[in-house]
């Protein structure tokens, strides 16, 4: 019944990441927009971003599998940072020599690749492990300063 809809498992593995896509799309199009720094915004989206994908860690092993087409339906979301990124260029609170594009998908990758590590990280760094409960916490809010960090004027 799979191959009626999907036509190959490759088509079941595209249709899931599109679904993951749509729904991380619709987590971050409830941001609140308006009169907000842009710092904010960013940080929001980032924190959103994290914690959706903490929710979904059988989406993230599929995004550690996908191949460059695979993750294509995921471009709405790092044109979403992209477009606060340049926004911040434009208002002055991001660096001018920031290329939005990377820094969006760079941060997508310190995020994903985290979950997708977690376990490994925790028990490699005893000290990490040793704060397993909160340290998936922990690091959300250090990834999300850490491109804050990198990408702000000062």
């Amino acid at each position: 019944m799979l191959f009626y809809y999907f036509h190959s498992k490759h088509g079941l593995f595209s249709a899931v990441l599109g679904q993951g896509a749509a729904e991380l799309e619709r987590a971050l199009t409830d941001l609140p927009v308006a009169g907000r720094d842009p710092l904010d915004r960013i940080r929001a989206a980032l924190a959103l971003q994290f914690d959706f994908f903490a929710r979904h860690p059988d989406l993230v092993t599929l995004l550690t599998l996908a191949g460059r087409s695979d993750a294509r339906p995921f471009a709405p979301a790092i044109k979403r940072l992209v477009v606060l990124l340049a926004e911040g260029q434009g208002r002055g609170h991001v660096r001018d020599d920031v290329d939005p594009h990377l820094a969006a998908a760079q941060s997508l990758v310190l995020m994903v690749a985290y979950l997708g590590l977690e376990s490994l990280i925790a028990t490699s760094a005893p000290p990490l492990g040793a704060d397993e409960p909160a340290l998936r916490e922990r690091w959300k809010d250090a990834a999300v300063s850490l491109v804050l960090d990198g990408v702000a004027a000062h």
